[in-house]
């Protein structure tokens, strides 16, 4: 789950990390308000949406005065930056940036621990730091049972400072946004970029925060943040529906029973060429409401050309399966091309009842993948 910048920044906040004033708006003329709150002479403009790339957008402007303000987040507030419609702006105030830095704990899955990431690169997307310039990445793998005590966090502090006074501000920000981090079931806590002012103190100039799904039942406070994409709202159907869903940007659309088979028939269609538009385990039942909820679900992608119907008949028969989507497709309206593979129990069978209908039916996997990606195309 993703939380919005200043979402973060509260929960900076609440928990002593060190971040200037700011206001949410909702409108510009509330921007033109928070100007005068905020009461400094430079502001900063910058687009509230859950994605990266925002200043490369237009998303971020600084302001010198009450009128830039109002005119800056007039035009932010009618981006749209990688499909999210901005909505809301926060005006903050500016700061006289001495030098960056990035700071990051997130789950290791290698390590299968926290890890503390620090670069001396700030304000650059980490990505393209560690692409071009890795040595430049420092990472830690944090104990949990020892976590991150006063000589630890010292150690490496100095690792990005060599004046005590930023060591002392650094180890009390890695322990706090530790505890945050871990309090918090977070799987990512950054700031990006950590920055030395021109007072000699360290503020977190950016904020964000990722948490694990699976721990938000025991973290009431974080789920009240959630703000559903479109994505995560088909999904959230998708589970309630009893399917397991992921949406993708291709034009195959699968359905599969069995969450390996929907890897393996992912990795199918990459290999022949083509692109996957989702990832869709309907488990392993042939109830027809099933497959026209799947179907539905599919559907709502308009990138979708083709939809592959890959099904293993182990407990559940291929006769049985044929029968379902025969009958959901009695129910469905689209002109859209079904490829069928059906292999397993009472797969001739299942086979046999599809010829002659809507369905175009494989024996295979690859002779499947092959007519969904040619007819994709």
């Amino acid at each position: 789950m993703k939380i919005h910048e200043y979402q973060a920044k509260d929960l900076f906040s609440s928990c002593g990390i060190p971040v200037k004033k700011y206001v949410l708006c909702y409108q510009a003329d509330e921007a033109a308000r928070a100007y005068d709150e905020i009461t400094t002479e430079c502001v900063v403009v910058k687009a509230q949406v859950l994605t990266g790339g925002r200043g490369k957008a237009g998303g971020v402007k600084l302001a010198k005065t009450k009128d830039e303000a109002l005119h800056h987040a007039k035009n932010i507030l009618s981006l749209t930056i990688k499909d999210f419609p901005v909505t809301k702006v926060m005006v903050s105030e500016c700061v006289d940036i001495k030098s960056e830095y990035y700071v990051s704990f997130i789950i290791d899955r290698n390590s299968k621990a926290v890890v503390l990431m620090m670069s001396a690169e700030g304000g650059m997307e980490i990505e393209e730091v560690a692409a071009e310039t890795p040595e430049k990445i420092h990472k830690f793998v944090i104990d949990p049972i020892i976590g991150l005590p006063d000589y630890l966090a010292r150690k490496y502090a100095f690792v990005l400072f060599d004046n005590i006074a930023h060591v002392n501000q650094m180890v009390s920000i890695l322990q706090k946004l530790y505890k945050l981090f871990i309090d918090t079931d977070a799987s990512l806590a950054e700031i990006n970029p950590l920055v030395v002012t021109g007072e000699e103190e360290l503020v977190a100039v950016d904020a964000k925060m990722t948490f694990d799904d699976n721990a938000l039942y025991r973290q009431p406070e974080v789920l009240s943040l959630f703000e559903p994409t479109e994505d995560e709202k088909i999904e959230t159907y998708a589970k309630e529906k009893g399917f397991s869903f992921v949406h993708l940007d291709g034009e195959i659309g699968c359905m599969v029973n069995g969450a390996g088979l929907a890897m393996a028939t992912m990795d199918m269609i990459k290999l022949y060429g083509g692109t996957p538009a989702n990832f869709l385990d309907i488990g392993g039942s042939s109830n027809p409401n099933k497959v026209i909820d799947a179907m539905k679900l599919l559907l709502k992608d308009k990138k979708v050309k083709v939809v592959l119907i890959n099904i293993f008949g182990g407990i559940t028969r291929c006769d049985d399966v044929a029968s379902g989507l025969l009958t959901a497709f009695q129910q469905l309206d689209t002109d859209i091309p079904v490829i069928v593979r059906l292999t397993g129990t009472n797969e001739k069978e299942g086979r046999e009842m599809l010829k002659g209908t809507r369905f175009r039916v494989a024996e295979t996997m690859g002779e499947a993948t092959r007519m969904a990606v040619e007819a994709s195309k």
